[in-house]
């Protein structure tokens, strides 16, 4: 992974996201990170994977547009949860937090995370999946949760670091997927 001598930066994150930050700078990563908003809610789409790749293309192209890749190569994704064949998007209030997070209680729950990383020399795009399942959810614990307000500007109001975590009972796939960056993919080409 080359660095820009100017600035010591590899890359620009295209995404507002802590945790993708978070797991960025974990695994070693030098990057800035600036994004344009894009719409996911002119998506219209019930297959989760179709919708993830279409809501990161926007992303993409939003960014693509605005940023380029001359000065840094571009990292750009989403992730979407999906539980009893619902597409989980992010809750707009707390009763709808509590609904779709008991929908995943004592469920299957897939995160699926799309990712394009662009740079002048190489550009990656990827669709992986994470696959969890929960048991079910102390209600006492759901409710701290909820007032906590962790929830807000999650995919399916889940953290998988946080109060899902201790409700795990079997994991297929990274948890850097789940948190929303496929950063073992990335290591990998970078």
């Amino acid at each position: 992974m080359g660095l820009n001598l100017k600035t010591g930066f590899s890359l620009r994150l295209a995404s507002s996201s802590i945790t993708r930050a978070k797991l960025l700078k974990d695994a070693g990563f030098e990057f800035i990170q600036e994004s344009v908003d894009f719409d996911e809610e002119s998506i219209i789409s019930t297959c989760p994977k179709n919708f993830v790749f279409q809501a990161t293309m926007g992303k993409y192209n939003a960014n693509l547009k605005t940023f380029g890749i001359d000065d840094y190569p571009l990292l750009v994704a989403d992730t979407v949860v999906t539980s009893q064949d619902k597409i989980l998007r992010k809750a707009k209030n707390k009763d709808d937090a509590k609904k779709i997070l008991l929908t995943q209680s004592g469920s299957i729950t897939s995160i699926i995370t799309c990712m394009i990383y662009h740079s002048k020399e190489q550009k990656i795009v990827d669709i992986s999946q994470t696959d969890y399942i929960f048991d079910t959810f102390d209600e006492d614990e759901l409710q701290r949760y909820l007032d906590s307000d962790e929830w807000r500007g999650k995919a399916g109001a889940c953290m998988v670091e946080g109060f899902c975590k201790k409700y795990i009972k079997d994991v297929r796939g990274f948890e850097s997927t789940a948190m929303g960056l496929n950063v073992d993919l990335l290591k990998v080409f970078l």
